[in-house]
């Protein structure tokens, strides 16, 4: 009897196990962007503070908070905080995206899979379905390694970002800032 009880323990804390959450390590992982002014001028920027999990549903949700980016020289921040972002009225950025658990469950560990995929990304109160391709590495059964294989293009326009791109080029005194930016990432997930 107390085999059997000892089973049916192990059982429900594997289960349990199972079903929890993969959830970003945001120490152990990035997002990038890169700028492009005066037509040739590209300069890779990052956000500092970003959360995101994988359910056991298969949901997947990214969230990037605006006020952390960072592109290395303080004015730029604040201005793109203000002027581009506007994160007083807008402060997040959320990607989200339904994953097929049983692509995930076939990569044994040790090994890579490129998955393609289609996202939903959400800010400056617009949404657009974007495909994603990444590549995944199973580290273990408890950490995974999700990086985009290719840069997502994301065009400012299609966000309602044109006036505020306008705005920084007008106030950093440029003849241009390109509305296409390349996005890239590598998002350490762990349960």
């Amino acid at each position: 009897m107390n085999k059997l009880l000892i089973g049916i323990f192990l059982c429900t804390i594997g289960g349990a196990a199972s079903a929890a959450p993969w959830i970003v390590d945001s120490k152990n992982s990035n997002v990038n962007f890169i700028s492009t002014k005066k037509v040739n001028v590209a300069e890779v920027h990052h956000f500092n503070s970003f959360s995101g999990q994988l359910d056991d549903s298969g949901k997947f949700a990214l969230t990037i908070d605006l006020a952390s980016v960072w592109t290395n020289i303080e004015i730029r921040d604040i201005r793109m905080k203000e002027l581009l972002f506007e994160v007083g009225m807008y402060p997040t950025l959320v990607l989200s995206s339904q994953i097929d658990l049983s692509k995930l469950a076939d990569i044994p560990v040790g090994a890579t899979s490129v998955m393609e995929m289609s996202a939903e990304l959400s800010m400056h109160q617009k949404k657009q379905t974007l495909p994603i391709q990444v590549t995944i590495a199973k580290l273990s059964n408890k950490q995974l390694l999700v990086v985009s294989t290719q840069p997502v293009i994301i065009n400012a326009a299609d966000f309602g970002y044109t006036p505020g791109i306008e705005k920084l080029r007008e106030v950093a005194g440029l003849t241009s800032i390109s509305q296409a930016v390349p996005v890239s990432f590598v998002l350490n997930l762990s349960r």
